[in-house]
């Protein structure tokens, strides 16, 4: 019998994909489905950057570009992490590729080995343990649950090395708890890290310009820690560009030349347009970035304050990204009509099939008491769908 290789059957797919693919089924039969499984900004990408592509295809930007990347975008990219990082880097460490999510798996393929553990936060962006598992390496799991906003302590850290520890995996702000780690927290895990020898840490910033705390803070800032960072950050969520597939990773040259490898044996470089684009997100007005943030923050305060409206929700106050995560573990073995919650994705097909409200479940996102739902929406979206939630969970019983 024909089968698929072992590498994909140890994969699992996507949920957050799969509630946003069925909540499409579903307005495609004329439902009114209002989608908050979707991680991208509803915001359309700003005009400025759209004419800079426009004129990059009018001047014939259409050929294979560097496997790293243009060397003005790789540019840009050092002016930002020095303007806006204060981190010194060169084109050298820089490496771009078609999507923050290629910049994971390019790094997890280049550094890790067959039966080294990766350490992961839960909860966690679904697809970290999947590419660690395609590189085949161990994810170990750490639970930072709702007591503690989330966020691994420097014990738990500790705690979860081993001799075939390789790499920690940070996302900060998160996705999916919006969850930010100050900068002392950062600088204590670091203290853990460069204890062990050969740890390294992917810190992954895709979110780091919808922050609600001020001045983001990366861990790579640490004296002798850019040695032992890669970070992972792009223009899709700040410049609302996810369609246009450009992330980077900045990291010790070395590193970033074993991704070029990589990456040039199964994608080459990214878009070109794209790139052009991108280069024009990063040295033109950041305007349109404090004017996105400042609507997500207005989105954030305002699910908030529904979500704790609703009996049997617990809920934290996000401090980044646009996901609230709230405890739903009220819920379980209460029923309706014949429909039992046993647990977060039970729950998320119930507000979407009952209340027609897509979501998804925390079990997709390693922690089992939550579910996540998406405020890049509109306002009146916010509205609607925190109403149907609210009014759907009181019929469980």
């Amino acid at each position: 019998m024909a089968e698929l290789s072992n590498r994909l059957n140890r994969l699992a797919p996507s949920q957050t994909l799969a509630m946003s693919q069925k909540s499409g089924e579903m307005k495609a039969q004329g439902i009114d489905v209002i989608n908050m499984s979707v991680g991208e900004p509803d915001f359309n990408t700003p005009d400025h950057i759209k004419e800079a592509a426009k004129k990059a295809v009018d001047e014939n930007f259409s050929r294979y570009s560097p496997v790293p990347g243009y060397m003005n975008l790789r540019k840009a990219i050092v002016a930002k992490l020095k303007n806006e990082n204060n981190l010194d880097y060169t084109t050298s460490e820089i490496l771009v590729s078609s999507g923050a999510k290629q910049s994971v798996c390019n790094t997890v393929m280049a550094l890790v080995n067959d039966g080294e553990e990766v350490i992961i936060p839960a909860p966690y962006w679904v697809s970290y343990p999947q590419m660690v598992k395609l590189a085949g390496g161990t994810p170990v799991i750490v639970n930072a649950g709702f007591e503690q906003n989330f966020k691994m302590t420097p014990e738990q850290l500790e705690a979860a090395i081993t001799p075939k520890t390789r790499m920690l995996i940070l996302c900060s702000p998160s996705n999916p708890t919006g969850s930010v780690y100050t900068k002392d927290e950062l600088e204590a895990l670091a203290e853990v890290i460069k204890r062990h020898d050969d740890l390294f840490v992917l810190a992954d910033e895709i979110y780091e310009h919808i922050n609600y705390v001020g001045k983001h803070e990366s861990i790579a800032q640490f004296p002798g820690m850019k040695e032992r960072t890669i970070i992972v950050n792009g223009v899709s969520k700040a410049y609302a560009m996810t369609g246009w597939r450009i992330g980077f990773i900045a990291a010790p040259e070395w590193i970033v030349k074993g991704c070029n490898k990589l990456q040039g044996q199964y994608t080459s470089g990214p878009c070109s347009v794209s790139q052009k684009a991108a280069e024009a997100a990063y040295t033109t007005s950041q305007e349109c970035v404090e004017t996105m943030r400042k609507a997500f923050e207005r989105r954030r305060d305002l699910i908030v304050e529904l979500a704790k409206e609703i009996p049997g929700l617990e809920v934290n106050c996000p401090q980044g990204a646009f996901y609230l995560f709230p405890k739903c573990s009220g819920f379980y073995g209460k029923s309706y009509e014949g429909k039992t919650i046993n647990n977060s994705t039970d729950l998320a097909m119930f507000l979407l099939e009952e209340g027609h409200v897509a979501t998804v479940g925390g079990d997709a996102f390693g922690d089992p008491e939550c579910f996540r739902m998406s405020y890049a929406t509109s306002d009146d979206n916010i509205r609607e769908a925190m109403r149907r939630i609210k009014e759907t969970l009181a019929k469980l019983k």
